[in-house]
């Protein structure tokens, strides 16, 4: 075979190779992207998001009372609960809003009653008012389980030593009854992840909160 057979032979073969390898890689498909590991944000009427919203000014209004009663009694232990209450509320709070943000969604949704996300769209103050929260507590409209009404507020605020004690015991006591109802919910529809965790970390603490609040109504001879 001479040289230029040889040559023409050679190009023969490596052009059936390539063909054969293009053919190859166009029928596996484009390669497959890495996984990022990031989960796509939830959607705005999900458990995830109305938890987050919700709670968030559930927990504001515990704030706002802890802060009222710190200020009206000299009491060791109901001062210390209080500090508790509200440090702890405040920093789950912010870390729900802080989830929001980087969900890309609103704090805030017109129209939508709360505690939708658990299939209850209308609900009553379990103290009787079912509208205008007000003071702070950041909610106009129904009042989700456990909040105190505005006319509860002003009465803490007027109120002061073993008074002011008792009036926050008992609407705490209904404030975290309302928050665990909510929590409970989260962990069963939120999907598994921190917001669960954090959901039923607030189950364990606030009924533990409970008994203890039981405990210091007891002790200044008063029910729950």
């Amino acid at each position: 075979m001479t040289r230029t057979q040889w040559a023409a032979v050679t190009a023969v073969v490596l052009a059936l190779l390539f063909a054969g390898a293009a053919t190859v890689v166009a029928s596996a498909g484009p390669e497959p992207r890495a996984e990022t590991g990031a989960e796509a944000a939830p959607a705005v009427d999900s458990a995830d998001a109305g938890f987050a919203r919700d709670m968030s000014v559930h927990h504001q209004q515990a704030v706002e009372m802890s802060f009222i009663v710190r200020d009206r009694t000299e009491d060791e232990e109901v001062r210390r609960l209080a500090y508790d209450i509200a440090n702890t509320q405040a920093n789950q709070r912010g870390m729900m809003l802080g989830w929001l943000d980087m969900w890309g969604l609103p704090k805030v949704v017109a129209g939508v009653e709360p505690m939708a996300w658990m299939g209850m769209p209308s609900h009553g103050s379990s103290h009787g008012s079912s509208h205008g929260a007000g003071h702070g507590s950041g909610q106009s409209g129904p009042l989700m389980p456990g909040m105190a009404t505005a006319a509860q507020l002003d009465e803490l605020r007027a109120a002061s030593g073993k008074r002011a004690e008792i009036l926050y015991l008992r609407l705490m006591t209904e404030h975290h009854k309302g928050g665990v109802h909510m929590a409970e919910g989260c962990v069963d529809a939120c999907r598994p992840g921190v917001e669960r965790d954090l959901a039923q970390g607030m189950v364990d603490a606030q009924q533990s909160e409970i008994l203890l609040m039981a405990e210091l109504l007891k002790k200044r001879g008063a029910k729950p």
